[in-house]
């Protein structure tokens, strides 16, 4: 796929995440990234023109999009500031697809209205202390009490933590089941009995909150549960399947404004009397630095595209990350290299680039992870 192929819907929202991001989210990025700021002010405008509701049915608020048109808006927003990147996609990606695809109509009804518009933000509970790749060895229990659920546990990671309303939470019902004794709930933050633990100080997307949730006997009404008891790993992976989708969409971006960076930089930087661009070993970082990145965006637009056609995508999307992810960390270091000592400080934004790279081999399923999904996809293949 290319820009050629898209269609004029896909087109406009590449033109208005370009405009939003270059016009609005990029002139503060470096700060809100050296304060640890949540940019509030930001997300209500993205909220505003309906990318917190990218490819939710418009009967529910949200704007009724394709998949691979939200992906273009994630590399965007990605480019300029990759911590706006993980706000709007784990909200979208992670709170908001899950209640879409699995939820009842009261659920969606109830829920979506509110996370779509923005009024209300969204995240997702599922590693906690012990527990993170091993998403099947989870501790947090909902034990039943009549018509409510008694929610106890710890879970850490929660991406948009301090300021969520609303978070898909996932506890054993049934131990004995392991991954089939898994539940997965929406549960309103505002719960007597559910507390926000430490706030993580991180390596990059510093201007995100990760934090922990605290349950301690937090009563969950049963009309709060998600499809049905034990349908939470399955929730769990489905939801994962796609949001690894968007994971490598901001991997792409975050290279791709590496690359920008590091070409406007080899034009003004002169060494021996001329611009460093024209030195072949710069040309030659440039040329694998652009197919990179290039190769990693048409992964991540196959995957989406699968998925858009409700064709199966569980290798592609595991691709799409672990490639795009490992090329955002190989660009941001070779544009690091490029601007030598510069690239070194916080006067230029390669180093802002090469720290929120890193999550990108991390969150939703490590590269380690994904090696092992592509492996047994492909090897099924062959049965």
């Amino acid at each position: 796929m290319t820009l050629n192929s898209l269609n004029e819907e896909q087109l406009m929202i590449l033109q208005v995440a370009s405009d939003f991001s270059k016009n609005e989210i990029l002139p503060t990025a470096q700060e809100h990234d050296r304060n640890s700021e949540y940019p509030k002010n930001i997300i209500s405008k993205l909220a505003e023109l309906g990318f917190l509701g990218h490819y939710i049915p418009e009967e529910y608020s949200g704007s009724g999009l394709d998949f691979l048109s939200y992906v273009i808006a994630i590399e965007k927003m990605s480019a300029a500031c990759a911590s706006t990147g993980a706000i709007v996609m784990v909200h979208n990606s992670l709170a908001c697809s899950p209640i879409n695809e699995f939820g009842s109509e009261e659920q969606k009804q109830k829920y979506l209205h509110d996370l779509a518009s923005g009024n209300k933000i969204g995240c997702f509970a599922l590693s906690e202390p012990e527990s993170g790749s091993d998403a099947a060895s989870i501790n947090t229990t909902a034990i039943k009490k009549g018509k409510e659920y008694l929610l106890n546990g710890t879970k850490n990671w929660v991406t948009n933590g301090a300021e969520a309303d609303i978070a898909i939470v996932f506890t054993k019902t049934e131990k004995s089941k392991k991954s089939r004794g898994i539940s997965a709930f929406i549960v309103n933050l505002n719960t007597s009995g559910i507390s926000v633990g430490k706030s993580e100080k991180k390596l990059g997307i510093k201007a995100t909150s990760t934090t922990q949730f605290i349950f301690e006997n937090a009563r969950i009404p049963e009309s709060s549960l998600l499809s049905g008891e034990g349908e939470g790993f399955k929730i769990a992976m489905k939801t994962l399947d796609a949001g690894r989708i968007a994971v490598a969409s901001q991997a792409v971006g975050i290279a791709q404004a590496a690359l920008d960076a590091s070409v406007e930089y080899s034009r003004e930087r002169k060494t021996f009397g001329s611009p460093i661009i024209e030195h072949q070993g710069i040309q030659f970082m440039i040329a694998e630095m652009a197919t990179r990145v290039e190769a990693a965006r048409l992964l991540t637009w196959q995957a989406a595209t699968l998925k858009d056609k409700n064709l199966r995508y569980t290798k592609q999307s595991a691709m799409a990350k672990l490639f795009a992810a490992e090329t955002a960390m190989w660009v941001t270091t070779k544009a690091i290299q490029i601007h030598g000592g510069n690239g070194y400080t916080t006067d230029y934004p390669v180093e802002r680039y090469f720290r929120d790279a890193k999550i990108t081999e991390i969150y939703e399923g490590t590269s380690e992870i994904q090696k092992i999904v592509i492996a047994k996809q492909t090897i099924n293949e062959y049965v």
